[in-house]
């Protein structure tokens, strides 16, 4: 993945009626790219489609990010984990797709109420599709299954022979990297517009990183993350 991949291109001003986006990023010889002097600088986050945000499936809730003010109670189990299981197995099967469905744990820096499945076997391949397409679309399915009117929100995350944890780590160490750039030069960097799931990676991996705050700002699918440093 080259880093011209991971940062966007100059724009004009911002689509929110904010401060305009920054001019030209500069190439230094170590390779990294630093902003020209600027309030703030954009970075774009790795091209992976969700149909549930823009694709016109359907409308995502913009306001699903974890907000690490706010204490969590302690979670309990109740049962959709087995359901999200059981849908995308009943799918699979349905496609003709020669694949095994596991119930994974989550790990420790994950939040107890996520719902991790990792489908593995000869069709793998298949499920993921066209830049994460059909995967993509798979787990828009199970979240709306699990995910009924009243209950409280649970996420879904359908991987496929690890293609999308890869994707995600690769995603938090830009967001750590850019954390970085942000304390150091003392400027907001907002990243392209970015869908749910991806905005909740950057949340998440900034979530304890010492000097900068994250917020989400925007509406629909022109909803961005922030990194804002703090004063000391």
């Amino acid at each position: 993945m080259s880093v011209d991949e991971l940062v966007g291109p100059d724009a004009g001003p911002g689509r929110d009626g904010g401060p305009p986006n920054p001019p030209a990023l500069d190439r230094h010889a170590d390779g990294v790219l630093k902003s020209t002097p600027s309030p703030q600088v954009i970075a774009s986050p790795l091209g992976l489609a969700h149909p549930a945000d823009g694709g016109g499936a359907a409308a995502v809730t913009p306001r699903d990010e974890p907000d690490p003010t706010v204490p969590a109670e302690p979670f309990v189990e109740d049962g959709r984990a087995d359901v999200a299981l059981d849908f995308t197995i009943d799918v699979l099967a349905a496609m003709g797709m020669d694949c095994t469905v596991d119930l994974l744990e989550n790990d420790e820096e994950d939040p107890p109420e996520d719902i991790r499945l990792e489908i593995e076997g000869t069709d793998a391949g298949r499920i993921i599709g066209k830049k994460g397409q059909t995967l993509s679309a798979l787990q828009f399915l199970a979240n709306r299954v699990v995910n009924r009117p009243g209950k409280h929100r649970r996420h879904v995350i359908v991987d496929a022979e690890g293609y999308r944890a890869r994707r995600e780590d690769t995603l938090a160490s830009m967001a750590r990297q850019l954390g970085k750039q942000a304390v150091d030069e003392g400027k907001i960097i907002t990243f392209e517009p970015m869908n749910p799931q991806d905005r909740r990676v950057v949340h998440l991996a900034l979530a304890k990183f010492p000097g900068v705050v994250t917020k989400s700002d925007g509406e629909g699918e022109g909803r961005r993350v922030q990194i804002i440093p703090v004063r000391r």
